[in-house]
């Protein structure tokens, strides 16, 4: 073999080994878009970066994998269902409270799933990984229960602070919280985990 068939033949192995290596990060970046949803986007757009964002998306995955994540029994699914359906109920009379207890039983659903609760950077990354596409939800109830808490929330506010929990909520039991809600006046609806941010048309928390 000549010295520039050796040549010629070096160049395509490279060029081989360069469209493998380009054909493996296009295969990452499609499972991590895939897994992650609207929260690759967004992180991509936190970082500034799609390299650093995609470094940043690997490690939620291996933290994720680290946590002894457990379904929920019957009965717990059970009893979350009867929880939520008071939170609704409650609504009618003192809509504060019962966005205040919506962030504390989803965060007791978080906990007995799994999840660590303790810092919220932390908590959102966590979920990211398997529920990417409620976070959204999540952020802007978390956002309206902290101005509820300081008193700086109208109560249609409330009521889409009710409807994001519930997405989360939802996702997270596998289920829809409210089989039937006959009993109560705040109609349901079948929430779901790709559904977007609620609108102003409804005028009572489902």
């Amino acid at each position: 073999m000549s010295g520039g068939q050796v040549i010629v033949l070096i160049i395509v192995l490279l060029v081989i080994i360069g469209l493998a290596l380009v054909a493996v990060r296009a295969a990452r970046r499609r499972k991590l878009q895939h897994t992650f949803g609207p929260e690759y986007d967004r992180v991509v757009a936190d970082t500034g970066s799609r390299a650093d964002a995609e470094r940043e998306l690997r490690e939620r995955e291996k933290r994720h994998a680290e946590l002894e994540l457990k379904p929920l029994s019957p009965e717990s699914k059970a009893r979350y269902s009867a929880a939520w359906e008071e939170v609704q109920i409650q609504f009618v009379d003192n809509p504060g409270q019962a966005v205040t207890t919506a962030d504390r039983l989803t965060t007791e659903l978080i906990a007995e799933r799994g999840y660590p609760t303790g810092d919220y950077d932390d908590q959102i990354a966590n979920l990211s990984v398997e529920h990417a596409r409620t976070l959204g939800h999540y952020r802007d109830a978390h956002e309206i229960s902290r101005r509820n808490s300081e008193g700086d929330a109208s109560t249609e506010d409330l009521r889409q602070a009710l409807v994001h929990y519930r997405a989360l909520f939802a996702d997270l039991l596998g289920e829809n919280p409210v089989q039937n809600n006959t009993s109560t006046s705040t109609p349901t609806s079948t929430p779901a985990a790709t559904r977007p941010a609620p609108t102003d048309n409804d005028s009572t928390p489902r």
